[in-house]
């Protein structure tokens, strides 16, 4: 897989109002590539995650664009309520506590955001 390739996955607007934007991963090579990621903003900084827990490796969301706890705190996982801190990906408790997501660069070039493939 090219490491150096980066995706963009939206537009820097996209993301406003605290929403999240998931994206499919391509690794350039026009291959089948089943690996799915998230992006959102919080307190003007991106962040972007692979859309797998670490406890069973299936996605993170209750429903399409939904990653977080009824508080809007963490990052919850939809299948055993394991809690992640937004900024890191950490998770703080559930049966990966301990465990974090694996983060992805992410950056903005002229408005638009662009992910940087994990390597």
């Amino acid at each position: 897989m090219n490491t150096n390739h980066r995706q963009t996955v939206c537009q820097r607007g996209d993301l406003a109002g605290g929403q999240f934007v998931e994206f499919s991963l391509s690794d350039g090579t026009g291959g089948q590539d089943e690996q799915t990621g998230f992006v959102f903003e919080r307190e003007g900084r991106l962040y972007a995650y692979l859309n797998r827990c670490p406890h069973l490796g299936i996605g993170l969301n209750w429903m399409p664009g939904r990653f977080m706890d009824p508080d809007n705190c963490f990052i919850q996982c939809a299948n055993h309520a394991a809690l992640f801190i937004p900024e890191n990906g950490q998770c703080i408790a559930g049966p990966c506590q301990g465990d974090t997501l694996t983060s992805l660069a992410v950056t903005e070039d002229n408005g638009a955001v662009l992910v940087r493939l994990p390597g």
